[in-house]
C-alpha cells in the first residue's frame, strides 16, 4: 500500500495534467521546480487573477493572504466546493475539523 505522500504526490500528478489540459483563463498553478530541475509536486506557484475591477489599489498583499486563509478557517457554506466535505460541515463540525486536523498531520508543510 502506498504511502499517504506517495498517494497525494499520485493525486496531484493526476491534478497537474488535468490542469495542463484545460483550467480557467489567468490562472496559473504548476509545481516548484527544484534546484536539479525535477519538480515538487509538494510545493507549488499559483496565481490568481482577480476579477475585473475586482482589484482596488489600497488592498495589499497582506490583506489578500490574510482573506484566502479566513476562507480556509471559515468555509463559506453558501457555495460548497466539494459536496461532501460540505455536508460534514454543516451536519458534524467537530468530526469536520478532526479530518483537517488529520489531513493537516498527513502533509506537512514543506518550505
Amino acid at each position: 500500500m502506498a504511502s499517504g505522500g506517495g498517494i497525494a504526490r499520485a493525486r496531484l500528478a493526476e491534478e497537474r495534467k488535468s490542469w495542463r489540459r484545460s483550467h480557467p483563463h489567468g490562472f496559473v498553478a504548476k509545481p516548484a521546480t527544484l534546484p536539479d530541475g525535477s519538480v515538487n509536486l509538494m510545493v507549488w506557484n499559483c496565481i490568481v487573477p482577480g476579477k475585473e475591477g475586482g482589484w482596488k489599489p489600497s488592498i495589499t498583499v497582506r490583506q489578500i493572504l490574510i482573506g484566502i486563509q479566513d476562507l480556509l478557517d471559515n468555509p463559506n457554506p453558501a457555495s460548497p466546493a466539494q459536496g461532501s466535505c460540505y455536508e460534514l460541515l454543516v451536519k458534524n463540525l467537530p468530526e469536520y475539523n478532526n479530518r483537517v486536523r488529520q489531513q493537516a498531520k498527513r502533509y506537512p508543510l514543506h518550505v
